[in-house]
């Protein structure tokens, strides 16, 4: 699993209305697939809007509401006004989508989901068509990794940071993993070695803690 994509953890395919979806088969669709938010798509697959509940909550919300807001009301006050009076996707959907494509890392996936505020992410191909979506719960799945599978993708990676020199004597590698934590034991030839190694351990996916307890031979890392 090295080299986690965006693609590896999307769910898809993914259910889309377009944007003259009725109203009430928007409520349908949420309600039946048991979602807080459908994308809307344009003829060629691109997203080009998004239904959430909370849009279409503005409807009751200005139930009985007769008059538009004043001209100094917020931004807000205005699109609930506009959306209660929507009978399509296009009338009531949120324009800006949030999209990400999906040869990207996981890692970067989950920056954009906590920098933006966003609970889920649309995937999109080279084209811009939509072939998938990224929720926060998908990217947590990469920590039920199973811990032999994890410690077998750790092994490899630290020998390739520490492997044997043909004059030195060899190192020697223990990798212990419990609930995705990481321990790793043994004498390694130089410092350096095993610093590297433990920040290459801290990069796989589904790594929760890395305890670099390795020895070495030669102190070749400089002070400062």
């Amino acid at each position: 699993m090295d080299g986690l994509l965006v693609a590896d953890l999307m769910t898809h395919p993914v259910v889309t209305v377009s944007p003259m979806t009725p109203f009430k088969h928007l409520v349908a669709v949420l309600a039946e697939y048991r979602i807080g938010s459908v994308p809307v798509i344009d003829s060629y697959g691109r997203p080009i809007g998004v239904v959430s509940e909370t849009d279409l909550l503005a409807k009751e919300e200005q139930r009985g509401v007769l008059k538009p807001p004043s001209l100094l009301a917020s931004g807000r006050r205005w699109r609930h006004w506009d959306k209660a009076r929507g009978t399509t996707a296009d009338d009531v959907m949120t324009r800006e989508v949030q999209t990400i494509r999906r040869d990207e890392s996981v890692s970067a996936a989950a920056r954009r989901l906590v920098d933006d505020d966003v609970r889920r992410l649309y995937v999109v191909d080279d084209s811009g068509r939509l072939v998938g979506v990224l929720a926060r719960r998908d990217v947590l799945h990469v920590f039920l990794r199973d811990d032999d599978e994890l410690r077998a993708e750790i092994e490899r990676a630290v020998w390739r940071c520490v492997g044997d020199e043909a004059d030195q004597e060899p190192a020697r590698v223990n990798v212990r993993v419990v609930d995705g934590e990481v321990t790793l034991t043994g004498k390694v030839r130089r410092r350096s070695q095993a610093r590297r190694a433990a920040e290459v351990v801290e990069a796989i996916p589904g790594v929760v803690a890395v305890y670099n307890e390795f020895r070495f031979a030669e102190d070749d890392v400089v002070a400062g």
